[in-house]
């Protein structure tokens, strides 16, 4: 289980473009790491509209966005193109990073109980140690409290 004041566990993923992406490339920048379940799923549309339209006033802290979930690098793209979002998208099919940050939990939706993704945000500062750990976030106001926090 991670904590905070723990260091950010480490990983290399395949962004939209297809392009690999180290989590300790961003030393030096604080980073806000989101977990989210499916690509065009209304709460994760929202979501990521969220952050899009505060991409600006993320960027002018010096803090990169980037969202995480098990869909492939294709399905990022369009997501990414529809909804123009403007930060990186990184596919973890093999959940990797995922299983390292323990956002694959059992889930109950309509009785029935199946793995998946729970939403949960990071913020990680820039030596690479989590600053705060927000679970089971909602999808509408996470990226303004967010905001409102730094």
């Amino acid at each position: 289980m991670l904590t905070v004041g723990m260091k950010a566990p480490d990983f290399t993923l395949s962004d939209q473009n297809g392009n690999p992406v180290t989590l300790s490339d961003y030393r030096g920048k604080k980073v806000v790491l989101y977990f989210y379940p499916r690509d065009n799923t209304p709460g994760c549309t929202r979501q990521a509209c969220a952050f899009a339209g505060a991409y600006e006033a993320f960027r002018n802290k010096n803090v990169e966005v980037i969202g995480i979930s098990k869909d492939s690098v294709s399905s990022h793209v369009k997501f990414a193109e529809k909804y123009g979002l403007p930060f990186v998208l990184l596919s973890d099919p093999e959940l990797v990073a995922i299983q390292a940050y323990g956002v694959w939990q059992e889930k109950k939706l309509y009785g029935k109980l199946s793995f998946g993704v729970v939403r949960t945000t990071f913020v990680i500062d820039e030596n690479g140690i989590i600053e705060r750990i927000m679970p089971k976030v909602k999808p509408d106001t996470n990226a303004a409290e967010i905001l409102e926090m730094l």
